[in-house]
């Protein structure tokens, strides 16, 4: 099957540089290409992509705006971040808006490709670079009282983190780059460690452990 793409833009060499970079790609049809945020709204609202790879600095719309209305509007097309200098905190803006990849500009056509389908088909892909920082960015706080969080793994405090920093268990999941059932798991397992009933009661722990804040 025929993966149907949106482009969105504002660099015109960035734009047309991908629009022949993905049409030379086998299972790839690039249906339209915007230069901001409006015309990329306009061209999925008439073309109902697979998926739209978005710049998240554009104007009339920036990248996140844009990702938070298609992913409302637009629910069966998934978006796939690609930039270059955003920061920190518009890349976690822009999972929270409903992203399911992260790429870097320079990402080659096969990892391009590889993200584009792995959205299509409800998967997130993050570049290396982009997830450390993401995590970072939700993640931000004060060294954990050790104490407080014994018997936790790693992990579970890492997701932990990310529930006091206000995510959902596919954003995190979408951070972590693992399945949300995982997220789940891990979940379940902090909670009966830690005696928690409810996410208030995780992020009020995350706050005493010195892990949010």
């Amino acid at each position: 099957m025929t993966l149907r793409v949106v482009l969105a833009d504002d660099q015109a060499v960035v734009r047309e540089g991908l629009v022949t970079l993905l049409g030379l790609l086998p299972g790839i049809e690039v249906v339209g290409a915007a230069a901001d945020g409006l015309a990329a709204l306009g061209l999925v609202a008439e073309h109902h992509p697979d998926v739209v790879l978005v710049d998240l600095r554009m104007p009339r719309c920036d990248g996140v705006e844009t990702t938070e209305r298609i992913r409302a509007e637009h629910p069966d097309t998934e978006v796939v971040v690609l930039t270059t200098y955003a920061d920190d905190e518009s890349l976690l803006a822009a999972l929270r808006a409903g992203a399911r990849g992260f790429l870097t500009k320079d990402a080659d056509a096969e990892s391009i490709a590889r993200a584009l389908r792995s959205a299509a088909a409800g998967q997130s892909t993050v570049d290396g670079e982009l997830q450390r920082r993401l995590v970072e960015a939700a993640t931000r706080s004060i060294p954990r009282r050790v104490k407080e969080v014994e018997g936790l793994t790693a992990r579970e405090i890492e997701v932990l983190r990310l529930i006091a920093a206000g995510l959902s268990n596919t954003e995190i999941a979408r951070t972590l780059v693992v399945s949300e059932a995982t997220v789940k798991t891990h979940v379940n397992h902090l909670f009966t460690k830690a005696g928690l009933r409810d996410r208030a009661q995780a992020v009020a722990f995350a706050y005493r452990a010195g892990l949010a804040g």
